[in-house]
């Protein structure tokens, strides 16, 4: 039985006195909701903080982002060793922002992918369809292909060390959401197309729904077979909110 996993990508949000507020509010009520793994993914800059605020408790954290490069004359980037060194469980790859607006392609979300894996983090991998590609019919042609550079980087057992979160582009941040038996229907597809590969990856990984999931809508998505748990933006950034999509995850 695959453990639901409840993650907050607060993307570009935050300061040092909303975060400390947010993760009082968040370790307050948590206690009812460990049955679910929970994980934070703040900006790199409170990474920090947040590994201090968040020692010792159920919660675990993460960065949204990773360099290919190790180290060296890469102004701006992170290194999986700087992730590790803030104790970081995961780190997020390949975000449909990361994609839109600064050109990540397939191929160097792999490269990611492994980087991650190699260091020891857990990779969430994301993908999804643009809206245009929906229209067209192509969901599962976009998120196949997505997930096969991965696999041809990597080999399919590699999946069973990260997480995967589909994230339909046209339902984030938009307060559109895939009807749960729209989302079930890709979640299926998902694990098919890895089962078809591996039957044991398939049924370990977690995969996750990351379009719009929130506290009105998060248990009626939760409760689809194949869907084990949520890669939340907005709803992350309110204590309640997001404890009560923990909830709804068990």
């Amino acid at each position: 039985m695959r453990q639901k996993l409840v993650a907050g990508n607060w993307k570009m949000n935050g300061s040092r006195a909303s975060i400390k507020g947010l993760l009082d509010g968040i370790k307050k009520g948590i206690g009812d909701v460990v049955d679910s793994e929970v994980a934070v993914c703040p900006p790199a800059c409170y990474l920090g903080e947040v590994e201090s605020q968040l020692s010792g408790s159920p919660i675990a954290w993460g960065a949204q982002n990773l360099s290919t490069e190790a180290s060296g004359a890469f102004t701006g980037e992170i290194a999986a060793s700087m992730l590790n060194d803030f104790n970081c469980k995961y780190v997020l790859v390949g975000h449909s922002e990361r994609r839109s607006l600064y050109g990540e392609e397939d191929a160097t979300v792999a490269k990611k992918f492994a980087v991650a894996r190699a260091a020891g983090l857990k990779p969430v991998l994301c993908i999804g369809e643009t809206l245009q590609e929906r229209e067209q019919g192509v969901t599962n042609e976009v998120v196949a292909r997505q997930i096969s550079a991965v696999v041809a980087l990597e080999g399919i057992a590699a999946l069973a060390a990260g997480v995967i979160a589909y994230e339909p582009v046209w339902a984030i941040g938009t307060g559109k959401t895939a009807s749960p038996a729209q989302a079930q229907e890709v979640h299926a597809f998902i694990r098919k197309l890895l089962a078809d590969q591996d039957a044991a990856v398939a049924e370990k990984v977690q995969i996750l729904y990351g379009g719009s999931m929130n506290a009105a809508n998060a248990a009626e998505l939760l409760a689809q077979p194949d869907i084990d748990g949520g890669l939340i933006g907005g709803a992350a950034l309110k204590a309640e909110d997001f404890l009560t999509i923990c909830r709804a995850a068990g």
